[in-house]
């Protein structure tokens, strides 16, 4: 594939979408204000507390960046290398704000990554078709589901305004 700039429209766009959310919750907003109480209750009909949900997140984050940064990268076995194991233990506020901290970490370096990308068009040669823009818009609409069921819990813990 011929070199072809990316826009620094298209790059800014990215970072929006990633950190801001555009038409849903930012990651951020439905993680704030979350006691260790919150992130660790059951609801019941629903299949994960808060704090499963963050975890999944920054395993699945994690999981996507180092594909897309490390050509020798292993991913963890489908399904369940992608969730916390169960049952899992309560977490306390520390280890809350280590899973916060990288997400946003992991989400910073891939950002970082994007802008100095060539062309996020371009096929990854380690991967089976896969490019960098199609990568961090799978991260953003992986992102954008769990925080959604996030929201959710929090409504049904009465914990969201």
């Amino acid at each position: 594939m011929n070199h072809v700039p990316t826009p620094p429209d298209l790059l800014d766009e990215l970072d929006f979408l990633l950190t801001e959310g555009n038409a849903h919750v930012s990651l951020e907003d439905a993680c704030t204000g979350l006691t260790p109480a919150l992130i660790n209750t059951t609801v019941p009909g629903l299949p994960h507390t808060i704090w499963q949900l963050a975890e999944h997140l920054r395993i699945a984050q994690w999981d996507i960046v180092e594909f897309c940064l490390n050509p020798a990268h292993v991913s963890p076995e489908f399904p369940a290398g992608y969730w916390p194991p169960a049952p899992t233990p309560p977490a306390d506020a520390a280890a809350w704000q280590a899973t916060l901290r990288v997400l946003k970490a992991d989400r910073t370096r891939f950002l970082e990554h994007l802008r100095h990308a060539p062309n996020l068009l371009a096929p990854l040669p380690h991967g089976t078709g896969q490019n960098l823009l199609r990568e961090a818009l799978l991260i953003a609409d992986h992102n954008a589901y769990h925080v959604g069921q996030i929201v959710l819990v929090r409504q049904s813990l009465g914990a969201w305004a």
